[in-house]
């Protein structure tokens, strides 16, 4: 099976289903193994991805050895590309928490990655609800890694459109509020690390 979840190419793949219809089968029957597509996201491999997604979707949510998904894969080796492409089939896929239970958006956070943060909540907007095994929220994430411009492109996404004025100040507040694992809110982070510019920005919203 490890093998196999090397196979990259469209031919090859329908001559494995020939011999065995349940060559994919074999994969989605374990837990925490490398599939085809966790290959595929790891080189980027958009259409390798795209034939492999549409015959078994389980595959997408479906976590390795390591505790990663295929999108959680992608991003590791800077496949943008192909990211983009498996969240625009299934937003909710920036919801799959890997190990640690950190999601794709715990990721880019982290990271800074400003585009992909914005494409994230844009597709999922919900998915900043989603916490760590540690407490953290994509906000508490951005504050803790000092990127401050990260934090502030999430922020202007805290206001769900389809909540009316009421709701939506209840939300934020929600949000905002949520504290850590060890009791931090954001703005204890931001104090603690005395960023100016962002910790003014929960206190106007709390």
């Amino acid at each position: 099976m490890e093998s196999a979840a090397q196979v990259r190419d469209v031919d090859a793949l329908y001559e494995l289903i020939r011999h065995d219809r349940y060559f994919l089968d074999n994969f989605d029957e374990k837990p925490f193994v490398d599939t085809p597509l966790h290959a595929a996201a790891r080189d980027g491999n958009v259409e390798w991805s795209m034939e492999i997604i549409r015959l078994k979707p389980s595959f997408a949510r479906k976590l390795n050895q390591d505790g990663f998904s295929p999108v959680h894969l992608a991003l590791q080796n800077d496949q943008t590309q192909l990211v983009l492409q498996l969240i625009d089939i299934d937003p909710d896929l920036v919801r799959v928490q890997g190990r640690e239970g950190i999601t794709p958006l715990h990721f880019v956070s982290e990271k800074g990655d400003i585009h992909l943060l914005r494409e994230f909540l844009s597709a999922c907007p919900k998915s900043l609800e989603d916490v760590t095994n540690k407490g953290e929220t994509a906000l508490h994430i951005a504050l803790k890694n000092d990127k401050v411009e990260a934090f502030d492109q999430a922020l202007t996404t805290v206001r769900p459109p389809w909540l009316g004025p009421e709701e939506a100040q209840q939300y934020n507040q929600r949000i905002l509020n949520l504290k850590d694992r060890d009791g931090n809110t954001l703005l204890h982070i931001a104090t603690s690390k005395s960023q100016v510019q962002a910790s003014s920005n929960p206190h106007t919203y709390i």
